[in-house]
C-alpha cells in the first residue's frame, strides 16, 4: 500500500523530506522571533517588540503554506517539535544580528530545494518556491535595513530609542 501512495504523491519522497526540514525551519524562526519580541518588550523596545511578534507570524504563515503544500501534493506534512529557541540576547543590536542570521539561513535553504527541484525537474514545486524565493528577498532586505539602523543612527543617548521607533517603519518596494 505504501508503494500504492507514493505513486500519488507529486513529489519525490526527497522533495518531500526538504520540504519538512523546511516547516521545521519556519517554525523555529516563528519561535525565535517570538522570544526576539518578548526579550524587546522585557528591555522597553515596544516597536521592536511589535515588529518582531509580527515576523513570527509571517514565519507562521510561511510554515503553514509549506505544510498545505506538501499535503496536497499527496505527501506527509508533519508536525515538528521546537527546541532550543534563545531566549537571551547580549544587547539590542545581537538582537537584530541574530534576525539576519536566520533569514540567511532560511534563504540559502530555500535556495538548496530549488536546487533538488530543478535536477528533479520538479516544475511544479518550482514554482511553488518562486514565492518564498521573492518572499526572502523582502525579509533579508528589512533585517540589513533594521541593522543598518545601528550604524546610521547610533546606539548612544537616545540613539537606541529612535532605532526602535524607526523599526516598524522598514518597507520593502520591488520598485
Amino acid at each position: 500500500m505504501k508503494d500504492l501512495m507514493r505513486i500519488k504523491c507529486l513529489i519525490s519522497q526527497e522533495i518531500e523530506t526538504l520540504l519538512n526540514q523546511q516547516i521545521k525551519k519556519e517554525a523555529h524562526s516563528s519561535s525565535l522571533y517570538l522570544s526576539m519580541a518578548s526579550w524587546c518588550n522585557q528591555n522597553g523596545f515596544d516597536y521592536s517588540s511589535d515588529y518582531f511578534t509580527k515576523q513570527s507570524e509571517e514565519e507562521r504563515i510561511h510554515q503553514m503554506k509549506l505544510f498545505k503544500y506538501v499535503l496536497d501534493m499527496g505527501g506527509n506534512a508533519i508536525s515538528p517539535e521546537i527546541t532550543n529557541i534563545k531566549t537571551e540576547f547580549g544587547s539590542f543590536r545581537e538582537v537584530f544580528e541574530d534576525a539576519l542570521e536566520a533569514e540567511i539561513a532560511i534563504t540559502q535553504s530555500f535556495k538548496n530545494i530549488a536546487a533538488r527541484c530543478h535536477k528533479e525537474m520538479d516544475f511544479v514545486t518550482m514554482e511553488f518556491l518562486n514565492w518564498f524565493l521573492k518572499e526572502q528577498r523582502e525579509e533579508e532586505y528589512k533585517a540589513r535595513r533594521a541593522l543598518e539602523l545601528f550604524d546610521v543612527i547610533g546606539e548612544e543617548g537616545t540613539g537606541r530609542w529612535e532605532i526602535d521607533k524607526h523599526v516598524n517603519k522598514i518597507t520593502y518596494s520591488e520598485e
